[in-house]
C-alpha cells in the first residue's frame, strides 16, 4: 500500500520531493509533539482532579472538625456552669455546716451552763 502512496511524487524533482521530505518530517514532528502535549494534558487533567478531591476532602474534613469543636465549645460551656452551680451549693452547704456548727457550739455551752446549774 505504501507504493500507492508514493506514486504521487513521481515525476517531481529531487528539490520538491526534498522540500516533500521535509513537510512530510515536520508533520511526524508536529504529531509527535501534539501527542506528548496531550499526554501531559491528560496527566495535568488527572492531577488537577486529584487536587481538587483533595481540597474537598479537606473541606469536609475542616467542616467536621469546626461542627466537633462548636460542639466541644457547647459541653466545656455546659460543664462550666455545673461546676459554677456545684461551687455555689458547696459554699452554700459550707455556709449551713458553719451555722449548724456553731449552733453546735451554743448548745454544747448552754447544756454544760445547765448541767452546771443543775450540780449546784
Amino acid at each position: 500500500m505504501s507504493w500507492a502512496v508514493e506514486e504521487w511524487k513521481e515525476g517531481l524533482s529531487s528539490r520538491v520531493l526534498q522540500k516533500i521530505h521535509e513537510l512530510e518530517s515536520q508533520v511526524d514532528k508536529f504529531k509527535k509533539e501534539r501527542q506528548q502535549r496531550q499526554f501531559q494534558l491528560e496527566s495535568l487533567e488527572a492531577a488537577l482532579q486529584k487536587q481538587k478531591q483533595k481540597v474537598e476532602n479537606e473541606k469536609n474534613e475542616a467542616a467536621t472538625l469546626k461542627r466537633e469543636n462548636q460542639s466541644l465549645m457547647e459541653l466545656c460551656d455546659s460543664l462550666e456552669k455545673a461546676k459554677q452551680k456545684i461551687s455555689h451549693d458547696l459554699q452554700v452547704k459550707d455556709s449551713q455546716i458553719n451555722i449548724q456548727s456553731g449552733q453546735l457550739n451554743s448548745s454544747k455551752k448552754d447544756i454544760k451552763r445547765l448541767e452546771q446549774e443543775l450540780k449546784r
